[in-house]
């Protein structure tokens, strides 16, 4: 692929992902939550059971798997499809880009600065 036609696929990717989070912030309404439900982590009693029953790893693995899921619902959706269109974006350049040429002719200049030569006279002619 020319680096043309990566930059025009990449902007394309780009603009799909963010203008598909920005509808997506957009139109979603805010999250309700019910108070007399509510959410059980909030409750002491429930967090106890937690630890009573799993140890302190319960009550972490509770808290990623709520974080996590609530990654997928509302407005925090938007910011995590935005997240992975950079990543997929990304990840497509550096697949799509090919590994520089090495020829040995790459224009880079030794360390070392080579002494003049001088040339050889063949004498009289």
């Amino acid at each position: 692929m020319t680096p043309q036609k990566i930059n025009r696929v990449s902007f394309l990717l780009l603009l799909l992902g963010f203008g598909s989070a920005l509808v997506i912030y957009l139109t979603v309404a805010s999250a309700s939550v019910d108070p007399l439900v509510g959410d059980p982590l909030d409750t002491k009693k429930y967090r106890r059971e937690l630890e009573y029953y799993g140890g302190k790893a319960n009550v972490l693995s509770a808290e990623f798997m709520d974080w996590f899921a609530g990654l997928w619902h509302g407005r925090p959706l938007a910011f995590t499809i935005a997240t992975l269109t950079v990543a997929g974006t990304l990840a497509f350049r550096f697949v799509a880009t090919p590994p520089p040429d090495d020829s040995g002719d790459s224009g880079e200049t030794d360390k070392k600065p080579k002494a003049p030569t001088m040339p050889i006279d063949a004498g009289p002619g």
